[in-house]
């Protein structure tokens, strides 16, 4: 590794051990970063002051107004916040330009965003604000009460948008250019979370130059972006595929963003004929309901659609086809791969299945001791790329990397062809309209209600939204078995995708002899409520 530009050394401090790595592939010349690098200085660099950067329904930000305001920023970051190279910066907020301005202003900082999103509750900020040792937070001023609510010890709350004197868009900074800090290329610039299936958040570290990477291998080679596209999606900038889709491709490409605070599908049809989108970005569940969408909206104007954060459905790809003349660019992604690393797009896209390996990456699929299976046996994805899992002091880095691959946990069929075809996630996780919901999460949620004695979460499928999560409960006697009440106390404990569909009461939880909880007995028993 490079000599760090940081001060707070702590994310370094806390990698995994270096034989606990992935083998790295920057086998592409564009991969080939020089040493000392700042990705939010070279993100910004470029297009004429006077481009358009970020729209939002309200008005239209150009990259000028975006540099000075994201400098404007830093400087206060630096001065009078006392932020230092290193320190973590938790950002919470809805996706709005200065969200997306916070976050590079963080960085060209040489700061390590920690980006959350605006409906996560206290306890899970708490968790997530210890496990990463954050001390600074930049919040917008509508999502505070939950991040004050949380109280973690030591932490330096600094609103944005609001009225008070001490609001960081009203605080004094010194004019003129910031100048970025000479991060190294290896230095870590983010902490994405991710659950898992353990329920305990997992922190996935970053470099700066992770973040160009992604730009320049799927952005690049699959997406093609133009600098006249207008991008848009409906994921939050707290997921890593909202941040690639929104900010680093378009501002990679010298292109723009569509920033919407609300961005489900009957918000995305307008704003896709009223702002003339052309990249589009959301999941397959989005897809099918603007289908169904009544009434007649303009699309002309898209000419990519990328979907990933669940398996695309054929049928979906077929009817979005037939409805727009696209062809769905279809990825898998992981927070611990910073975006997408098996797609396909133009006329090698194909219904059903999902692609092959992005330029720059690699892929095969093996068995559950590491060895290469036959083409059309399933088995599990393992991939390389630029950018590999690097949990902050975590020991299930041992069980994502194993012999220098990724091993993403999901179970594969690879064609004779070449094509990589998915077939169901191969540990417990339950993906539900493209978020990822930890079993074990919500059933600690459950167990703090104070009539729930044990409960166990499993996922069923469901034709809209591809799983949804189903709670199985056992209550002290002579509780009502009351199952809104239930999931009211959950949308108050996690973030309300998170909530459980639908609650099953039992007397007791099936059990093997040795006390295992028999989770597959779950998925078809109960009577629901």
């Amino acid at each position: 590794m490079h000599d760090s530009a940081h001060v707070d050394t702590f994310a370094r401090d806390h990698l995994p051990p270096p034989e606990q790595w992935p083998e790295l592939r920057l086998d592409l010349p564009e991969l080939r970063y020089p040493d000392r690098l700042n990705c939010a200085a070279e993100l910004l660099q470029g297009p004429p002051d006077d481009r358009p950067a970020f729209r939002t329904p309200d008005g239209t930000w150009t990259y000028g107004e975006l540099r000075a305001r994201v400098d404007r920023i830093a400087h206060v970051l630096t001065g009078g916040l006392g932020v230092v190279p290193g320190n973590r910066v938790l950002l919470r907020g809805p996706t709005t330009p200065w969200l997306a301005a916070c976050w590079l202003a963080v960085l060209k900082a040489g700061g390590v965003c920690v980006t959350v999103l605006a409906q996560q509750r206290p306890q899970e900020l708490r968790t997530i604000c210890g496990i990463a040792r954050v001390r600074h937070a930049l919040c917008d001023v509508r999502a505070v009460d939950d991040l004050a609510k949380a109280e973690v010890p030591d932490l330096r709350i600094t609103t944005y948008g609001g009225d008070a004197p001490d609001d960081l868009l009203r605080r004094p900074a010194p004019g003129g250019a910031y100048r970025a800090v000479a991060t190294a290329c290896d230095d870590v610039a983010l902490i994405a979370f991710t659950s898992g299936t353990t329920g305990r958040p997992k922190g996935c570290m970053h470099f700066h130059r992770d973040v160009l990477a992604v730009a320049d291998t799927f952005a690049r080679h699959v997406l093609k972006p133009r600098a006249d596209d207008v991008f848009a999606g409906s994921p939050p900038l707290g997921f890593t595929f909202g941040l690639g889709g929104l900010v680093v491709f378009p501002l990679r490409a010298g292109a723009s963003a569509l920033l919407l605070e609300q961005a489900g599908p009957r918000q995305l049809l307008p704003a896709i004929a009223g702002h003339r989108v052309s990249v589009l970005f959301t999941a397959p569940t989005a897809y099918r309901a603007m289908l169904s969408e009544p009434g007649a909206h303009d699309l002309s104007s898209l000419r990519r659609c990328v979907s990933a954060g669940e398996n695309l459905p054929a049928a979906t790809w077929h009817a979005w086809h037939e409805r727009t003349g696209l062809r769905i660019i279809n990825g898998i992604g992981a927070t611990e791969l910073l975006h997408i690393f098996l797609s396909a797009a133009d006329e090698d896209a194909r219904p059903g299945t999902t692609g092959f390996p992005v330029p720059g990456w690699r892929a095969r699929v093996q068995d559950a001791h590491g060895a290469p299976v036959p083409d059309g046996e399933p088995g599990l994805l393992a991939v390389q790329g630029p950018v590999g899992c690097r949990y902050l002091a975590d020991p299930r880095q041992r069980d994502y990397v194993r012999d220098g691959w990724n091993v993403t946990g999901d179970t594969y069929v690879r064609g004779s062809d070449g094509w990589f075809r998915y077939v169901a996630r191969a540990d417990d996780m339950i993906i539900s309209a493209g978020y990822n919901i930890a079993g074990p999460e919500v059933e600690e949620a459950l167990l703090r209600h104070p009539d729930v004695v044990e409960a166990a979460v499993v996922g069923r499928a469901d034709e809209d939204r591809g799983q949804v999560a189903v709670a199985f409960v056992v209550l002290r006697g002579g509780a009502r078995r009351d199952a809104e009440a239930l999931r009211g106390f959950v949308r108050q404990e996690l973030v309300p995708y998170k909530c459980p569909r639908e609650v099953v009461f039992l007397d007791a939880l099936p059990r093997t002899a040795t006390g295992k909880l028999q989770r597959f007995r779950l998925r078809t028993g109960g009577d629901r409520q």
